[in-house]
């Protein structure tokens, strides 16, 4: 059984399931996959049981199956309540438990503000299982061991928890130990970044080998072995997507405006009669381009091309540029210090590019949305040839939404000033 941390502003978020009350004022939700893993684990001890004390009822057994998969699925809330109301301490919102077929899930909706917080975070989780499997044991003595059935459902529940603290200790995302290892590189090296990445990439190894390991076993005839091929699955999966998020939220934090801005523009003199305009430019033009107007070295605004059709023809040997244009001011602009993850969000799902102002308000650059997926082409997959597309149509390739990202990103910032340096 898997337990672990998810943030809004991270990899991967739990959504989904059916609600069934809050905890702490902490909303409560089974996914579908819960009552699957439950009926399993109740059919195996209530089978257990069963061949244990042959002289009970049928219903007795499988009642303490039942019993005990509930007493599983409950140290995982608890477990997870471990790292939520920790996190509620330090002023992290959580955004919901959800209870599936790996374990829990607690979604933050941010992550802590330094290594040492985001450290109490991850253990908090794995010290309740330790300290429930502790209780636990104490309390088997007292009701006799496995001399007697409840010291034995008790014993079981035990070794449950023992189980459950120690396995999130290994030190790899998504699991608890990996959250504590981002830490301890987060502080060593300064940056969450690192810290993700590099916790991620001994999730992924230590999934993948899971995964080999299990299939031997399976293979060999331990059923068990696809139990744990399926986690290893779960976990090299997820690891590497937290790789990927923490790769890319990085390269929107660090990369400027000005490092993928564009000069995909012409200027042309705003005395331009608007038939000259078509004859020359328009006209000729393959594709659509965009044009400024200048006049006495000082840029008037955007030649907006589609406002000609407002004019009739007999009148565009006679009026100038100046009278299609839309002044700078009233185009949507970015300065060229800002991050790609603001460019991104400024761009929405609505504009085709920004307009880089100068310091003198003049026009220094374009970005496009081609030039904004330039630095995320490799992690993407994307050619130069969805690069000018992007540029083309003014849109992003279908399926691929930036701008949460980007908005997560950002939010990421505010929580971590350091990561504006």
């Amino acid at each position: 059984m898997g337990s672990g941390r998810w943030f809004a502003t991270g990899a991967w978020v739990m959504q989904g399931g059916i609600r069934v009350g809050a905890l702490f004022g902490i909303p409560l939700y089974l996914d579908p996959s819960w009552f699957v893993i439950l009926v399993l684990v109740a059919w195996g001890n209530g089978w257990r049981w069963q061949r244990s004390y042959p002289d009970w009822p049928a219903s007795w057994s499988w009642g303490v199956g039942l019993l005990l998969a509930l007493g599983l699925f409950g140290s995982v809330l608890l477990h997870e309540l471990g790292h939520s109301l920790v996190a509620k301490a330090q002023g992290v919102k959580v955004r919901s438990i959800t209870l599936f077929l790996f374990g829990g899930v607690a979604t933050l909706e941010r992550e802590s503000r330094t290594p040492l917080q985001a450290l109490w975070v991850a253990m908090a989780g794995p010290a309740v299982s330790l300290g429930l499997a502790m209780g636990l044991m104490a309390l088997t003595r007292q009701l006799g061991g496995l001399d007697s059935p409840w010291g034995r459902l008790t014993q079981e529940l035990m070794a449950m928890n023992w189980v459950l603290g120690i396995f999130n200790l290994i030190p790899g995302l998504p699991l608890d130990g990996g959250q504590v290892l981002k830490a301890c590189i987060w502080q060593v090296t300064g940056s969450p970044f690192r810290g993700v990445q590099w916790a991620a990439l001994f999730g992924w190894v230590l999934g993948i080998v899971a995964v080999f390991l299990g299939m031997l076993a399976f293979l060999g005839g331990a059923a068990g072995g696809l139990w744990l091929a399926l986690i290893g699955w779960f976990m090299a999966g997820n690891a590497q997507t937290y790789r990927q998020y923490s790769i890319l939220q990085e390269i929107l934090l660090k990369t400027q405006v000005r490092e993928v801005m564009s000069r995909d523009f012409r200027v042309l003199r705003a005395e331009l009669s608007l038939r000259d305009f078509v004859d020359l430019y328009c006209l000729p033009a393959r594709e659509p381009e965009i044009y400024f107007a200048e006049a006495d070295g000082r840029y008037l605004g955007l030649v907006d091309s589609g406002r000609l059709t407002q004019i009739e023809r007999s009148q565009w040997p006679h009026l100038s540029l100046a009278a299609i244009v839309i002044p700078l001011d009233e185009l949507p602009s970015i300065r060229e210090q800002e991050s790609l993850a603001q460019a991104i969000v400024t761009l929405g799902d609505t504009h085709s590019w920004l307009l880089v102002r100068s310091p003198v308000g003049g026009v220094q650059g374009l970005v496009l949305r081609g030039n904004v997926l330039r630095p995320l082409a490799p992690f993407l997959g994307l050619s130069a040839v969805d690069l000018e597309r992007a540029n083309r149509e003014g849109r992003y390739p279908q399926g691929l939404h930036l701008v949460p990202l980007a908005q997560k990103a950002l939010e990421l910032a505010a929580t971590l000033p350091e990561l504006h340096s």
